[in-house]
């Protein structure tokens, strides 16, 4: 078969690769018919996930067809349409059975870690892919349910839903912003209103992205580049502050932007992958009572956003806007890590025919 593999840092190839097989009971093969590519991907390429070895088939986030199934497979059939989770879970450890699904503690890639896939096993973007502990890390789709709405739903809606919606306490009637509007920013904005969220607030310094964020739930927007950025901010406020920041891009200074714009009593949600340290200066912050988490997702919100994409209460195919089949796969990357030029959000990758 053909995937995606990486070579070392700033190294990729599509290529010919073995075929995957079953190695344990609770495996399934699945052919994967959607997937897309993720700010993580980049990361891996540019070395800064040094778990990721030289040979590694990447990807963690795809839709498919289940063409094998292990012996110890209760819940899937060969021909199931299915959304593979970029978390897995073995269901009977001390972490999975809390609900720590991101902690998992099976024996698959590395005790402690539920991303595997693209990380410490081989991944999604291939034609192939095998999946561990398959009944607990696969999401059968309903009739409806399109292979581009359903692939939103491997990582980007649960991330921006659990470790910003929902880890930064959201509320009825709450001021939130957003900072940041790639595509997890961008679903936490779609999902806030979840939890009641009155107003949400983009901040961004492209003025494209500040448009995109309209139709995805964002009532005002701001331009973080501009020199009155805070007062914009706290002028939807009641000057205080916001109740609830999102932090959706993984660099210092849009964590600081976050805590700037935070009330006393307020919540920061780190959802940005961050590759470098950042000041935390509890001198000041200690005295307003501020709360700041942070996490991988656990994706156990996965079926009951499934079920409102099923309703249309969610619209995930909003998020894709480019398409390529396999075989274009490095193209993908390439509109994909361009996207400040080709104004790319999600890019959908699908078998042809």
């Amino acid at each position: 078969m053909k995937a995606l593999v990486y070579q070392g840092p700033g190294k990729k190839q599509w290529m010919e690769v073995p075929m995957p097989h079953l190695a344990n009971p609770g495996d399934v093969i699945v052919r994967i018919d959607t997937t897309t590519i993720c700010g993580t991907d980049l990361h891996i390429l540019k070395g800064d996930v040094p778990a990721v070895e030289a040979g590694r088939i990447l990807g963690h986030e795809g839709v498919g067809t289940v063409s094998e199934i292990g012996t110890g497979v209760k819940d899937f059939a060969v021909g199931d349409r299915v959304i593979i989770s970029c978390i897995k879970s073995c269901g009977h450890c001390v972490n999975c059975r809390s609900g720590l699904f991101s902690h998992c503690l099976g024996e698959e890639g590395a005790s402690g870690i539920g991303w595997v896939f693209g990380h410490l096993i081989d991944g999604t973007q291939a034609e192939y892919v095998r999946v561990p502990y398959a009944d607990n890390s696969l999401h059968r789709l309903p009739d409806g349910v399109t292979d581009v709405q359903a692939v939103m739903l491997s990582d980007i809606l649960p991330t921006g839903f659990e470790i910003g919606v929902l880890a930064g306490a959201v509320k009825p009637g709450d001021v939130v912003a957003v900072v940041g509007a790639g595509p997890v920013g961008l679903a936490a904005m779609m999902t806030a209103g979840l939890c009641g969220a009155a107003t949400v607030i983009a901040i961004d310094l492209d003025p494209g992205r500040l448009e995109q964020a309209k139709s995805f739930g964002a009532t005002d927007t701001v331009d973080s580049g501009a020199p009155d950025w805070k007062e914009q901010v706290l002028a939807h406020t009641d000057g205080a502050g916001v109740d609830v920041a999102i932090e959706a891009v993984g660099l210092p200074e849009t964590f600081g932007m976050a805590l700037e714009a935070i009330r006393p009593g307020g919540h920061v949600a780190n959802v940005g992958v961050h590759g470098k340290a950042v000041e935390l200066p509890l001198e000041e912050l200690w005295i307003r009572n501020i709360t700041i988490t942070m996490g991988l997702v656990n994706a156990n919100t996965t079926p009951m956003l499934l079920k409102l994409v099923a309703s249309h209460k969610i619209e995930a195919e909003r998020f894709a806007t480019h398409f390529f089949t396999l075989d274009q796969m490095l193209e993908a990357y390439e509109t994909f890590s361009n996207a400040a030029t080709t104004k790319a959000l999600k890019v959908v990758i699908s078998r042809a025919g």
